[in-house]
């Protein structure tokens, strides 16, 4: 990514380029999981959708989306998460998928509920993103939030963004024909470039 700084050890394995092999290996058969939710999963079904954009707001047709979430009661389907909040068997809260022609990609899914941040306070509803991509020399991580949330507004990891920058993280909210939509394009850099996080 632009402007990061670069470490050279001669105990680590240097980052490559990721190749044009991504799409298609992590894509096989069975592995694009776009539809998260059965009739037996808990909590609003909404659908996420977007399109993945170049410098220059053009769609990047080979993009790879994942996501992955807490169910509607706040909780991970992971083991490290022990709190005392149903765990849904009809939901994992891990989906994958890849960008089509245009860019675009969509996700089945459910609205999560809040989990937390620390001992006093919740992190408003949201929904983690992973963009791999022909090019980068690392996946990109961020996050979806939701537009018409108040919680938003208050939340301590969207707090640290820039101001300025708030809005690439807040999904617009869409009613088509009972259906809710929640729109997201992630722009990988230059104008309106979605904000990043590094771990």
């Amino acid at each position: 990514r632009r402007g990061a700084a670069v470490i050279k050890s001669p105990d680590l394995t240097a980052s490559q380029t990721v190749g044009p092999f991504f799409h298609d290996c992590l894509l096989r058969a069975g592995a694009d999981t776009p539809t998260l939710i059965t009739p037996a999963t808990q909590g609003e079904r909404i659908r996420i959708a977007g399109r993945v954009l170049d410098g220059d707001g053009v769609g990047v047709p080979d993009a790879l989306i994942e996501i992955w979430q807490a169910n509607a009661a706040g909780r991970y389907n992971h083991p490290r998460d022990t709190r005392d909040l149903p765990l849904d068997p009809a939901f994992t809260g891990f989906g994958r998928t890849g960008t089509d022609a245009t860019g675009g990609y969509w996700f089945e899914t459910i609205r999560p509920g809040r989990v937390p941040f620390d001992g006093e306070r919740t992190q408003a509803a949201h929904i983690c993103l992973a963009v791999f991509g022909r090019g980068l020399l690392n996946h990109l991580y961020t996050r979806l939030y939701f537009g018409d949330d108040p919680a938003a507004d208050d939340d301590p990891i969207l707090l640290r963004v820039p101001a300025e920058r708030r809005a690439t993280l807040l999904a617009a909210r869409e009613d088509l024909g009972g259906h809710v939509v929640y729109r997201l394009d992630i722009v990988l850099q230059g104008a309106g470039e979605t904000a990043f996080f590094q771990f």
